[in-house]
């Protein structure tokens, strides 16, 4: 009879060593990291659209999510400038209604200096489906740059699923960005600081779990 009951527990004291490794595991990937998005408002960011149209229109914040309508163009930003750090954040396409279309585009843009425009002059992550985690230096200069294409494909979930993004921009410039936890691309420009931003370009988009870790 105790051999029974001890079979039986078993599988349910496998299931909680598999949570509890599970959850180490996640506390120690979270570790130095602090929240850029608290999951209820906008707090910590500023907005801009051109021609100071709404942005409560754009963007707005549901179930933990900033939800991004994709029109019209712009970005939402930090309100202070970041050098050397580790930004990592989860992001989904929303398919768009029967007969209508999506650019499924957006982008992660880094050491942004100013004045505000679309776009301001800084490092685009790209954030498109087509060639999400490729680096793109707007009215700054590319010192090198690699990108893998089959490896983003074959990394990337399908739209509609939640996806990470993670850019590990260092003092010299240089940065690293991955998928799911898979490196899709390098580069190294002549910008290393400034504020981060997360584009309005077309598509609809969630984002939640804004996180960054500061270098030493």
């Amino acid at each position: 009879m105790r051999r029974i009951v001890i079979t039986h527990l078993i599988p349910s004291l496998l299931a909680g060593l598999s949570f509890l490794n599970l959850s180490a595991a996640t506390d120690k990937d979270d570790e130095g990291f602090q929240e850029l998005f608290n999951g209820k408002d906008m707090a910590g960011w500023n907005m801009f659209l051109p021609k100071n149209q709404d942005t409560n229109a754009t963007w707005s914040v549901k179930d933990g999510e900033i939800v991004c309508t994709g029109h019209p163009n712009g970005y939402f930003y930090t309100e202070k400038p970041y050098k050397n750090y580790v930004i990592r954040y989860d992001w989904k396409y929303i398919k768009p209604e029967e007969g209508k279309k999506s650019t499924y585009n957006s982008g992660l843009l880094v050491h942004i200096q100013g004045p505000n425009k679309v776009w301001p002059k800084c490092v685009e992550v790209q954030g498109a489906n087509a060639n999400h985690g490729f680096l793109y230096f707007l009215e700054c200069k590319k010192l090198d740059s690699k990108y893998d294409q089959k490896l983003k494909d074959k990394v990337t979930k399908p739209i509609g699923e939640w996806n990470t993004t993670e850019a590990t921009c260092k003092a010299d410039g240089s940065i690293v960005a991955k998928i799911n936890d898979t490196e899709v691309s390098s580069g190294k420009g002549d910008l290393t600081e400034g504020k981060i931003g997360f584009q309005s370009e077309g598509a609809g988009i969630h984002f939640k779990n804004i996180k960054i870790k500061e270098l030493k």
